[in-house]
């Protein structure tokens, strides 16, 4: 079932055009990432699907909604978080998820999300006090506070370190598992790749490719390679007759292959023909970085 259905979107601002005819839908139930470079339009798109912005052209359809003309209806059921969302200092946790919680009519137990998102201890601490993984804890909680069928998450891992960042992955994760649909606007290929189940990668605008994160690595003219240390020599023309392959290199004793597809496979059942082992075997497999510099020529940072 499709959530949310965007159609040539256009948005701009005097002479800078941020979205350029970006077309995607998100399925119910599913982690739908926003990927690309900051600049790239991504946050513009997420603030027109919201309703917070008017688009110059296209249509959006949220859970069967106009955003900006049913948005006071819709926003019972949507919630979201931007990067740019901050509180005032002084207000504690408690506090902004009691007002939040008021501006909805059946909102979800505040005190519960509380303890699921690990603010359990710093409940009466304020916003201005909080460390940067904690705060983003409880813009998740804002998020989930109206109880939303769809969350838009933008951004929400950018500062953290490391350990934080996993934490929040793994609190994202529960949450689809809930049942909450998610959009995830983000920058970071490896978040990208451990969460989504679909993406759209936007550059300048426009969506360049729009596909599962393994089925858009797959385009990455790297592909899949092979590096190992045959046990005795390996005839390379009949390693480039495997329609799997495209390039062979062998020096120093080490071969390397470079294919798509089941190219590990097609490799090892030659080799295991010809009774050769495979030494010191290393599969390198291509990634979304590797994706997104074939499609646009340049990488996200």
């Amino acid at each position: 079932m499709k959530v949310i259905e965007v159609t040539n979107l256009h948005k701009r601002y005097v002479e800078k055009v941020a979205v350029d005819d970006v077309s995607f839908t998100v399925d119910s139930g599913e982690i739908f990432g926003i990927l690309g470079p900051n600049g790239a339009g991504k946050t513009t798109t997420v603030e027109c699907v919201s309703g917070l912005r008017t688009p110059d052209g296209g249509s959006i359809s949220v859970l069967g909604m106009n955003p900006r003309r049913d948005r006071k209806k819709l926003q019972q059921r949507f919630g979201i978080q931007l990067q740019e969302s901050v509180l005032q200092n002084r207000i504690t946790v408690a506090e902004a998820l009691d007002l939040y919680a008021s501006f909805h009519d059946q909102p979800a137990d505040w005190n519960a999300l509380i303890e699921r998102l690990g603010l359990s201890a710093h409940r009466n601490v304020q916003f201005g006090m909080l460390s940067g993984g904690q705060k983003q804890r409880l813009s998740i909680a804002l998020a989930l506070v109206g109880t939303p069928e769809i969350a838009v998450l933008d951004e929400l891992t950018t500062g953290l370190d490391p350990q934080a960042r996993r934490d929040t992955w793994e609190l994202i994760e529960g949450i689809r598992d809930s049942g909450v649909t998610i959009v995830l606007v983000t920058h970071f290929m490896e978040e990208a790749q451990r969460l989504c189940d679909r993406l759209a990668l936007i550059d300048a605008g426009r969506v360049v490719a729009l596909d599962t994160p393994s089925g858009l690595a797959s385009r990455a003219a790297a592909g899949t390679r092979l590096h190992f240390h045959p046990s005795r020599p390996v005839n390379e023309n009949d390693l480039l007759a495997l329609p799997e392959v495209s390039e062979v290199h062998i020096s120093a004793g080490q071969v390397t292959i470079t294919g798509n597809g089941n190219v590990v496979q097609a490799v090892m059942s030659l080799l295991a023909r010809s009774h050769v082992a495979a030494g010191e075997l290393r599969v390198d497999q291509a990634t979304l970085d590797d994706a997104f510099v074939a499609l646009t020529g340049h990488s996200t940072e």
